[in-house]
């Protein structure tokens, strides 16, 4: 059984109890993205009001688990489910075409792999992830919030960062990029605050292209066409 959210808690997500890291976008849905959403959700999407979910049950199996944060129009996460049909994914997203377009790549590919939240990150870690379930969080090209005054907006902050490492199994695995190097300098120091994990690449340093980013984005592309370089960090939790 899934524990259910009582409705006192519930009313949290109806008032900004925490900045939020993301704008909700106008754009609109195509006839096809508006149909994988209505078919397909069904089947693929989860709940925040059903709390902590329990993987064997949605996914009807034991795997590694991984969780994309902010998939976009979910190209890297299809690709990587596709790529290992052994794991399962969790992807958390707030824009309705990219959640569209992903349940029509999902559909395509015949995978059963993945599950979706349309929720606040936050409140997703918070509320519904159970503590030491995850295998690996990754987050690739967050709204770096560039104006100095907007910087409490941007998704990395220490009570952020204290909810990933709460959700991952001991030797779990956080990878993040970004291609603002202010904002990699800002994650740096986050992240190395915490005692609870150690940088992969080694003390203060930026980490290589991870193997679970294969898929050029089209954030990536346009920062890459803009010449900007790309910022990779990666933390592993303790196994104490």
């Amino acid at each position: 059984m899934l524990t259910q959210i009582d409705k006192k808690t519930m009313q949290c997500y109806l008032s900004p109890f925490h900045p939020r890291s993301f704008e909700r976008r106008n754009s609109r849905l195509t006839t096809s993205q508006g149909r994988a959403l209505i078919e397909y959700w069904p089947q693929f999407g989860l709940h925040i009001e059903n709390g902590k979910i329990n993987l064997k049950t949605i996914f009807g199996r034991y795997a590694p688990c991984l969780l994309e944060i902010g998939f976009g129009s979910g190209q890297s996460l299809l690709a990587l489910a596709d790529t290992h049909r052994d794991k399962d994914f969790i992807g958390i997203e707030t824009y309705r075409p990219g959640i569209g377009a992903l349940l029509m790549g999902i559909r395509s590919k015949g995978l059963t792999n993945i599950r979706l939240y349309e929720y606040d990150a936050v409140d997703v870690l918070r509320y519904c992830i159970p503590v030491n379930s995850i295998d690996h969080v990754q987050l690739f090209f967050p709204d770096p919030w560039p104006k100095r005054r907007h910087h409490v907006r941007r998704l990395i902050q220490e009570s952020f960062v204290r909810h990933i490492i709460a959700v991952l199994k001991p030797r779990g695995t956080f990878h993040a990029a970004t291609d603002w190097q202010d904002y990699a300098v800002h994650m740096l120091r986050i992240l190395s605050q915490q005692k609870e994990w150690y940088n992969v690449a080694f003390e203060k340093q930026y980490a290589e292209r991870s193997l679970y980013r294969s898929v050029i984005t089209k954030f990536e592309a346009r920062a890459m066409r803009e010449g900007r370089s790309i910022w990779e960090l990666q933390f592993a939790k303790r196994a104490f």
